[in-house]
Formats: C-alpha cells, structure tokens, sequence
C-alpha cells in the first residue's frame, strides 16, 4: 500500500459477513469454488455523498477505487471511471484533480459501482468483494472520505439480462421507468436511501494506477439511414465504447438496439455476431424524454435503432461514447506511396488502439482479457504506436504479481478471474521484459522483475530431461498456434493436460527464453551468465529436431513432418544450422503465411533474423487468403483474430495480435532500432523495397522524437539531440 488511508472500505450491506472467495489456482487443479449468490451478480450501485464549501478551492484531487469498477461524477459532472483490473492483494485506485468541478455552497460526490460476480477474463470478480473507497483532500486538508454517512441505492433499471460472451458482460435491457434521475446532481434528496456499510475487514492493498484513466469522448456516426421502424448507423470505423440517443415515447414502449462489427448480405447488422457475442438489447421508455446510458462497452461499427413509429427518435443524438486507453494520434504518423501498407498500417493502428483499454485486450468483444501471449505483439506495437511505455510496464507486472500468487510459471491470463495457462505464452515472458528494457532503458525495473525471471524458468526445470530439453510439459497448454487449423500440420498430439514426448515449439521458445535471460545477465553483470549452457541446449535442439538431409526441422522426435513453426522459431532464436537458413527461408517461401496470425509475427522476425528483407516485406503486403491484404479487402477497419472472417468459427474483428506489421517495419525495413537502451545510441538499417518511393514516419521514444523520410532512394533520419545514430550499410 502506498498511502495511509482515512477513508473506509464501504459496500452494500448485502455483502456483509459473505467470505471473500478464493479464486486463485491452478488450471489444472479442478477447484470447486463456492457457490456464488445469483441476486449478487450484474449489480448497479448508486452511491453520493454530500458536502458544504465555503472557500473558493485552488486545488483538489480525490483519491478511488471500486471493486469491480466505477464512474465518478461531480456536481453532475462526468469526471472518470477504472480502476484499471487488479487482484485485491494488489488493487489500483485513481487519483483525479476535481477543483474545477468544485463550487462555493452545496457540492456532491456520485459514484455508480459495479459488480459483475462472474468468474471471467473481463473482470476480477466473482469473489465477493465489492464496493468502494474514496478521499478528497483540498488545499491540503482531507474534506470528504468514504463511511457510513455516504448514502446508497440499488440501480433499479437494470432488467434481466443474458451474458454476452464468455461470461464477458451483461446485456443492458434498461428501464427507463425505473430511473434515478438527478441523482448525480448536488439538491437531489437521498434521505431515503440507504446508509454505506463500512467493510472494516477488507483485505484490499490500494495503490495509485501507474497508467492514466481512460480517454472517454463522444463521436457521431458517418452515416444515418432511415430502414424499415428505425435506423441504420455507420461510424464508419470499428471502436469500443456505448451507444447513446434520446427518445420519447409512451410508458412502457420499447426500443430496440443492436449492435454489431458488420452487416449481413441484406444490409442490417449482424448483431449475433463471429465472435460468439449477441449485441442486442431491449430499452423501456418512460413517458419523458429519456437518455439511453449504456455501462459496460462494445465493440462495435454499426447499430440499428429499432421502434414503432409512434416514438418520437431524435438522430442528432445518435453517437458513440467511446473509450479507450489515451492515445496521442500524432505521437506516430505514418505514410508511404504503397496505398496498401498504408491501410495495413491503419488497420493495426486501429486494432492497438481499440484493443488497450485499462489493460491489453485480446478483443474488446468476446473476452476482454489480457493474454499474455498476445501481450508480445500487442506491447511492441503500442510502443511505437503510443509512445507511451507505462502500460507496457504495467502489463509485466501485472502477470508478475499473479504468479506470486498462483504458479511461478506464470498465467496465461492476468488480471482477471479466470484461471487459464499456456506454456508457450509464460516462455515469451522473458522476452517481453528485454524488449522492455530496450526500449525503455529502465534498469530499476529490470532488477525488479529478475527474480520473478529466474523462478519462471526454474518452473520449468521440473521438465527437463537429461540431454537438457523440456518432455511432456503438462502442467500448462501447448498452444503452438491459434486456432487449431493454422498449425500447418503440426505433428504431435497437443492434447491439454497429456502430453507425452518432447516436441519442437515448446522447446525452441524455452531456448528464445534461456537466450533472453542470458541477455539480461550480461546487462545486470550478473556472474551466473554463461553462454555454455546455450550451446548445450542448441546441439541437443539440433540433433532432436534435425533432419540433416532435407536440412529442415521436424515437429517432434517421433515425427517426420516439417511444419512453418517446427523452422520459424528456431531460425529466428539461433538454433537454426548455417546449412539449413536458406532451405528454411525456401520452406517460408512455399508456405508463406500457412499459420496463425499470432504466428506470423514470428515468422516475420526470422524472416528479418535471416537477412531477407525482401520475403519480409512482400508478406506484409500480400494479398494472399492469409495476409493483411486480405483483411483489408474483407473491409477491416481493425485487425481480425484470424486472416478472413470464415478461417475461424468465432474470429473478432479486432485484436490486436494482429498488429506485428508496425514494429517490423520500424526496426526491420525502415531499420531503426535502438542500439542502447531507452534509444541512447541507435543503429540505422533501412532496407527499402524497390516498390516504395516514398516513406514519412515519426515516432516517440523515451529519447524523444524520431522523424524518417524516404524519397526515391534516399533515406534520412532525424534523431533527437544527444542520441548517437549508428550507420550500417
């Protein structure tokens, strides 16, 4: 905890003497959790509290949190909402400056709480904590804090409700009849509301978010259209966020709105959509003129509006309450003469900037949650893209702090509730954290996170055979590649919880592990990095997987079969033979993309690894069924979850894994990486293709600005003063 806190925990009374529930264990482990009270789930709290200025005030900020999350208003004012996930051992509060909401006389402070009670990747719930706490303190003196004087009521409105997704949210079928309205207004009488119950035993350990609250803002759909009792909307671009309008019809008429990321061949939105989600929810009016506001997010380009023509629609209200983690669009800008790449770009852009919310999502639809797999795509991307480190450290310490508490070999989803691991995502752990301190320069927390390095890897040792390779990994999934049809005929049976033998995948990213931790050694001058253990871990790689006469690797010890992944990863981490690097580029060459898209950023760094520039980037631009090609040409405005909407049963249109091209082209044709940490000293590589003549592109790094121009066969670049620019040829 990283402050003394005044204020007290306070919940609905409902919650009180319900022990918090243990969600932490193991995938493995079939734990039987407590059964968890119905009435308790997909709970709206109202919660204000009153107070007297006399003074003008010159600064102010208040201090908050809620479990599981809030929305903040101030004398009516919309001020923010979080907090960002975060396990209650470990639990973030926001810190927001309110002085300009602040007046002389009556002021009043409204919340609305949420809980949603579901075991889920969405959110860490489902074990009974609840509520808030909260401190304001003006010019130097504490003024409000949280206590049984704060009044509350349940938010009414909420109707019965399916769940969307993989116990991801709720529907929102809300009552306009049974509204509190002007609740979050200072003169508004809640003396018939109820008083907060003060938790004296909560177990939350509060600290200060690292990474800002949201950005929330209004757009207005690029298209009305006037169908059949309603309206069809274009917001001309995938975003997450909620549907907002006004209406007015008689007590107890309805409106229906759907939502969805498409539209189906008869031109309406397909609001059961891919991704196993159905948008659809049913609004009560109530004789007023009533808002619709909508709690939970969407992802989301288009929405119908749906009613009997008596009800009077007001379209120029119709808009989109987007959300998203902030993004300074001019922190990276780019464009090129290719209109292709540049919409490549665009869609992965997108997809970043959707896809971080709070935290990295893996979609902002189906799951909304964390993985950390993805994380090694979704983080090196937000870095260009963003400019902004802080959500990649956060994201380290978020899977940091849950293996403390569940596996030292780390979870495959954090934070959240649901317990899920992948063992091929816990390897690429190590890797994140270089890539981390490469680009940040951040030593301190380098050193923090060792230790936590160290026992991942000692995880793993439990697998290891005598010859020093991992067998029969069973505690943890072998992913390879997601979804199952783009394995490229990986050959060996994957079945969770019994694998038996050794195989190829698991083995080539526990060596890109070894090689990073070896890395961090030598940057931390630790005395136990030897390269010797390397080598050793490499023979036995090569004569394990070695075909030495098609100089090629196979999938498994027991297998014959040359998948893309079998050569890929050990090409790209150095296991790879002198001989077999131009057989294996020759085998990427006839595959191409024959893999996942989560796959192919891997791809592409070998490709990069090896030299071949060219392959690299004509993959990028392909126009094959597995290229980003092809998502533009289905209409992406987002990068999909698989290459085409039909190559996977429940693809999302937007998730950000998808979005390798950015950093690959930065550091790999553009040729700009850093060559110290945090960009002190950078080498300079441009490997432009032919077909492009002209290239703008700058970013932001903690050394600052770097701005990169290509026209017709001459490259420049403009590093910020002090920064060493290394020239290779």
């Amino acid at each position: 905890m990283d402050k003394a806190w005044c204020a007290k925990w306070i919940m609905d009374q409902r919650f009180y003497g319900l022990k918090p529930i243990d969600v932490y264990h193991k995938e493995a482990v079939q734990a039987v959790l407590p059964e968890h009270k119905e009435e308790l789930f997909n709970l709206h709290l109202l919660v204000r509290k009153s107070f007297d200025l006399n003074d003008h005030i010159e600064e102010a900020h208040l201090d908050i949190t809620a479990d599981d999350y809030y929305k903040l208003y101030v004398n009516g004012h919309f001020v923010g909402q979080g907090p960002a996930q975060g396990n209650h051992f470990h639990y973030f509060y926001n810190r927001f400056d309110i002085a300009s909401y602040l007046r002389q006389g009556e002021n009043v402070i409204a919340v609305q709480v949420y809980y949603h009670g579901l075991i889920s990747r969405s959110y860490n719930s489902g074990d009974y904590r609840q509520g808030l706490i909260a401190e304001l303190v003006a010019d130097g003196t504490r003024l409000v804090q949280t206590d049984k004087t704060w009044n509350y009521r349940i938010a009414e409105e909420y109707g019965p409700a399916e769940v969307i997704g993989y116990n991801t949210q709720f529907q929102e079928n809300i009552d306009s009849r049974l509204k509190e309205k002007g609740w979050r207004s200072a003169g508004y009488d809640d003396s018939d509301w109820l008083p907060s119950w003060e938790n004296l035993a909560d177990d939350h350990v509060l600290f200060l978010q690292p990474t800002m609250p949201l950005s929330v803002y209004e757009v207005k759909p690029q298209k009305i259209e006037s169908i059949e009792n309603g309206f069809l909307l274009d917001f001309g671009s995938e975003l997450t966020g909620q549907f907002t309008m006004r209406a007015k019809g008689l007590p107890g008429q309805t409106v229906e709105i759907r939502c969805g990321e498409e539209l189906l061949p008869s031109g309406r939105v397909r609001f059961k959509m891919r991704c196993n989600c159905t948008y659809t929810e049913t609004w009560t009016l109530s004789g007023e003129e009533d808002e619709l506001e909508l709690y939970d997010y969407k992802a989301f380009r288009y929405v119908e509006v749906i009613a009997s023509s008596n009800i009077m629609l007001y379209p120029a209200c119709f808009a989109a309450i987007v959300r998203h983690y902030p993004l300074d669009e001019d922190a990276c800008r780019f464009e090129s003469s290719n209109t292709l790449l540049n919409s490549i770009w665009a869609i992965c852009k997108n997809g970043v900037k959707y896809g971080t919310q709070e935290n990295y999502v893996d979609c902002p639809s189906r799951e909304k949650g964390q993985y950390l797999g993805d994380n090694t795509i979704i983080t090196h991307s937000h870095a260009y893209v963003s400019g902004d480190l802080s959500m990649y450290r956060k994201s380290l310490n978020d899977f940091a702090l849950l293996s403390a508490r569940v596996c030292p070999g780390f979870m495959a989803v954090a934070p959240g509730s649901f317990m899920q691991e992948i063992a091929d995502f816990s390897l690429q752990w190590p890797l994140q954290l270089l890539q981390y301190y490469k680009l940040s320069g951040d030593r301190a927390f380098l050193e923090s996170m060792y230790p936590i390095a160290q026992q991942l890897m000692k995880h793993f040792e439990i697998y290891i055979r005598e010859d020093g390779l991992l067998d029969s990994v069973n505690d943890k999934w072998n992913l390879v590649d997601w979804p199952e049809n783009a394995r490229d005929g990986y050959d060996f049976k994957l079945t969770k919880g019994s694998i038996q033998g050794c195989h190829n995948v698991i083995n080539a990213f526990y060596y890109g592990a070894l090689k990073a931790m070896s890395e961090i050694d030598k940057a931390l001058n630790m005395a136990q990095s030897s390269d010797e253990g390397l080598e050793r871990f490499r023979t036995a790689f090569i004569q394990a997987f070695y075909d030495s006469e098609r100089k090629l690797f196979v999938d498994a010890e027991s297998s014959g079969h040359s998948s893309l992944h079998a050569n890929v990863l050990p090409l790209l981490f150095g296991l790879a033979p002198e001989e077999s690097i131009k057989p294996i580029v020759q085998l990427i060459r006839e595959k191409r993309l024959s893999c996942g898209v989560y796959m192919a950023y891997f791809v592409l760094k070998a490709l990069a690894e090896a030299g071949e520039h060219e392959l690299l980037y004509d993959l990028i631009v392909s126009e094959d069924l597995h290229s980003w090609g092809n998502m533009v040409k289905e209409g992406a405005t987002t990068c999909f979850e698989a290459w085409s909407k039909d190559l996977k049963w429940n693809t999302s249109l937007c998730h950000p894994w998808a979005s390798g091209p950015i950093p690959l082209l930065i550091e790999d044709i553009f040729g700009i990486k850093p060559a110290a940490p945090g960009w002190t000293e950078v080498r300079f590589s441009p490997r432009i293709p032919f077909s492009l003549s002209e290239i703008k592109l700058n970013f932001i790094m903690p050394a600052g600005e770097f701005c990169f121009e290509y026209t017709n066969g001459h490259a420049k670049l403009i590093a910020p003063a002090g920064v060493n620019v290394i020239y290779d040829s």
